[in-house]
């Protein structure tokens, strides 16, 4: 099953389009609680709910050794026909893009990850060799300093000699890519 396949079908059963987050920032989790614990009791009160859930791995990495184990007792405990989004924001050059591909994806089983673009597509291209999983391209993000960069001028490859802003251009990309319909 596709990773679109397994989102439209938790969709459908579960009459929602709630991704779920699970990024354990240890100022947030309750005292007495540990990560995977904490986890397990958000899955347990949103399975019906949700229609995917989104680790971000940030959180599990500043957590060393100890993190990547809590990551895959986390991923272990949600539904298999609840897709998984890897929160990771990779973006490397293709040899380093690979290992991270392979990662996410064979490692830990997530059916999805974000993946910024500014590398160019062949830094894209070693997660699109995963069959039935998807990518989702940073394009215009909701953090303060975004607009530095996402809202530059660039020149339009549809208008030109017109200028676009570079997320719209990034938005193109994914549309591009988007053959199979696992990159949004």
């Amino acid at each position: 099953m596709t990773f679109s396949e397994k989102l439209r079908a938790a969709q459908a059963r579960n009459l929602s389009w709630l991704c779920v987050g699970l990024d354990p920032d240890p100022a947030k989790i309750p005292a007495g609680w540990d990560v995977v614990a904490f986890n397990r009791a958000i899955i347990a009160a949103t399975r019906d709910l949700a229609c995917a859930y989104k680790p971000n791995l940030a959180f599990y990495l500043a957590r060393g050794s100890k993190g990547i184990d809590e990551l895959a007792q986390t991923l272990a405990a949600i539904p298999r026909d609840i897709p998984i989004v890897l929160d990771a924001k990779f973006g490397d050059i293709d040899s380093s893009a690979r290992g991270y591909a392979r990662f996410a994806f064979a490692e830990l089983g997530a059916d999805a990850v974000t993946v910024s673009p500014y590398l160019g597509t062949d830094a894209l291209a070693p997660f699109l060799e995963f069959s039935k999983r998807a990518i989702f391209l940073l394009a215009h993000t909701s953090n303060p300093g975004a607009s530095e960069l996402q809202d530059a001028l660039v020149a339009s490859h549809q208008l030109e000699p017109m200028l676009e802003p570079l997320y719209i251009r990034v938005a193109q990309i994914a549309a591009d890519l988007n053959g199979a319909g696992e990159t949004g």
